[in-house]
């Protein structure tokens, strides 16, 4: 499908009263704003073409119910009382912004040289960035956020799909809950990874929606984790880095590696 076709055939489903639609087509996005709280969701088309090329998703329908739904808990912002069990951290790059749109301060924390960690509230198929104003008035403090959401990022399911390629073997998290990059801060996992490991462990999380462990034991291991982290990079709905980390004493250290080859 043509790009321009895509674009009208998601501009007409998305034709609300109360809704503006503006296409920047320099950037390829289309930035859809509801005129009551002046707010809006911006949809980056190239990849969504691509993803639907590939068979990704279904139909337009969930490109529709995503800006739906973001729209919607644009207009209703959870508080944090209460919502205990929906604080979650979530990755980003360090080029994420650290203000919301309306100039409030996120509440971040820093992670790596190529990443940060963002605190959100779930709620279900969105979340809210928590902005620090969101703390006042009530018991919670930044460190009481942080240790919430990571006791709640320990309780989610670690489902893992096994490949191997030329001896080395590559793990693929992918919940599909939207935190699947967040697991990387479970201390007890990269540390079971580590002894189930046989070589050097490296992580890669080049998108919010995927987590990659990977046991490195040639050469031929590392070519096959860069394609992997710079190919599930491009894909993401929100990419994070496609540099991968190697996983050592603890520590997350990025590191490039110049792949010389596709992996199969």
């Amino acid at each position: 499908m043509e790009m321009r076709q895509f674009r009208k055939e998601i501009e007409q489903r998305l034709i609300r009263d109360g809704w503006t639609i503006i296409y920047d087509h320099k950037e390829s996005t289309l930035r859809i704003e509801d005129d009551e709280i002046k707010k809006g969701v911006t949809l980056s088309l190239k990849p969504l073409l691509a993803k639907w090329e590939r068979k990704e998703f279904g139909s337009i329908d969930e490109v529709v119910r995503y800006v739906e739904v973001g729209l919607e808990a644009m207009k209703h912002k959870p508080v944090i009382t209460g919502n205990e069990k929906r604080i979650f951290p979530v990755i980003r790059s360090t080029s994420f912004p650290t203000e919301s749109n309306d100039g409030e301060a996120l509440l971040f924390d820093e992670h790596t040289a190529e990443t940060r960690v963002y605190y959100v509230i779930d709620q279900g198929e969105s979340y809210t960035l928590i902005q620090e104003s969101m703390l006042k008035d009530t018991p919670f403090t930044k460190a009481k956020i942080r240790e919430v959401a990571m006791f709640n990022v320990r309780s989610l399911p670690q489902p893992l799909k096994e490949d191997t390629v030329a001896g080395n073997r590559f793990f693929f998290l992918r919940a599909k809950d939207g935190f699947d990059a967040s697991r990387i801060l479970d201390q007890s996992l990269l540390e079971k990874m580590e002894k189930k490991a046989s070589g050097q462990l490296a992580v890669a999380i080049p998108h919010q929606d995927v987590l990659i462990f990977a046991d490195i034991v040639n050469e031929r291991g590392y070519d096959v984790l860069a394609q992997l982290a710079l190919q599930f990079f491009g894909e993401g709905r929100v990419p994070v880095t496609a540099l991968p980390f190697l996983y050592e004493d603890g520590e997350l250290e990025p590191t490039f590696i110049l792949a010389q080859r596709k992996p199969k």
